[in-house]
């Protein structure tokens, strides 16, 4: 039985001919752009054109627009941009990555229910950490998505999130929030369109419908319905997605997080043992000892080399034929110049060439040794 038009869901593989044609006239207008065709490949494309459902006039209005933002925030650069109240952050906002769901998708985890918006914006302010949001899209892009995409042998390129409200409170809801909570979900919307694959909002007590009532009015429709709602009674629907084993302690798996120095880690495909952090300001002094190590391991190299080429240069002054001297002959007395005195051909000129012969075969005979011990 033949697909319809609208079961065609426009991902790579997965087009329909009047996708096929929106995507080859979007890359028409990429190109023209100048764009390296390497990053903004089809798949970059399509979550666009996903995004503004095929719609090529409105789809284009919004790469524009995503191209100049990129351009005012500097986001080619973004992986100068050091975080430095990271550590104290994540003590006010727990957060992070934790391995991979069914599919294949990175886990991405806020325990906002714990989250001190006070403290956190007495270390830090709104733009450093939308900042940080963009440094993160970016390193889920270029990191994260490769290495989960190369760990399942398909292209990945969603996320699966969760937002765990336990432990918060109507105190925690304020002007600030949902202004902050408007500006991040417009960066996400706007600039990193179709990332989001499926989230789950869990441990949300009964007041939390009022509270989405008004945080949904900022999404658009097809991110709306990528999200479903959970009180307490969540684990069952978690585990359909995310094996036993992923999934965290603290949300009912066997995945030991309780506590957020572990989901700081960022454990995943793209950093399996946790020892190679996602972020610049994390990665300095690990940086400055692979630097250290390089430099010494090359300085070693270069020494070896040279003590090679002295002992291959002595092998050869010790091995090369000596050079055959035409037979002295006393009665003729020749006057040469040597350094600039005349010197005449005579068996005592003779005599002492063949002491410095002597005497250079000897000085050879001991640098070699000295190498041997070397």
């Amino acid at each position: 039985m033949s697909k319809k038009d609208k079961d065609y869901t426009g991902f790579p593989g997965d087009c329909n001919q009047t996708q096929l044609k929106a995507l080859a006239d979007f890359r028409n207008i990429v190109n023209s752009m100048g764009l390296n065709e390497k990053i903004y490949d089809d798949p970059y494309l399509l979550r666009f054109l996903r995004a503004r459902k095929f719609d090529i006039t409105k789809t284009q209005v919004m790469f524009n627009d995503f191209i100049k933002w990129r351009k005012e925030n500097d986001v080619d650069n973004i992986m100068t941009y050091m975080f430095d109240e990271l550590p104290q952050v994540r003590t006010h906002y727990p957060h992070g990555y934790h391995k991979t769901d069914k599919m294949g998708r990175p886990i991405y985890i806020e325990r906002i229910g714990m989250l001190q918006l006070n403290k956190l914006f007495e270390i830090t302010s709104e733009q450093r950490l939308i900042k940080y949001y963009i440094q993160s899209y970016e390193l889920l892009l270029k990191r994260i998505f490769p290495a989960c995409s190369q760990a399942k042998g398909t292209r990945i390129d969603q996320t699966f999130t969760i937002l765990d409200l336990k432990g918060g409170s109507m105190k925690m809801v304020s002007k600030q929030v949902y202004n902050f909570i408007q500006l991040a979900s417009n960066v996400g919307q706007n600039n990193y369109p179709e990332i989001l694959g499926k989230m789950y909002i869990v441990n949300a007590p009964m007041m939390f419908t009022g509270i989405w009532a008004m945080i949904k009015i900022w999404l658009d429709e097809k991110t709306k319905n990528k999200i479903t709602i959970l009180g307490s009674s969540y684990k069952d629907e978690l585990l359909k997605h995310i094996d036993i084993d992923n999934l965290p302690d603290f949300l009912g798996g066997n995945s030991k997080c309780e506590n957020t120095e572990a989901l700081s880690l960022n454990i995943g495909p793209w950093n399996p043992d946790g020892t190679k952090p996602l972020f610049p300001v994390e990665q300095p002094a690990q940086q400055e000892q692979e630097t250290q190590e390089l430099t010494q391991t090359q300085e070693d190299e270069d020494q070896k080399q040279k003590l090679d080429q002295l002992k291959s240069a002595l092998a050869d002054m010790q091995f090369a034929s000596p050079t055959e001297k035409a037979p002295h002959n006393p009665n003729k007395y020749e006057v040469t110049t040597q350094n600039n005195h005349m010197v005449s051909d005579t068996p005592l000129n003779t005599e002492v060439g063949e002491e410095d012969n002597q005497f250079s075969q000897q000085q050879q005979q001991q640098l070699q040794q000295q190498l041997q011990q070397d």
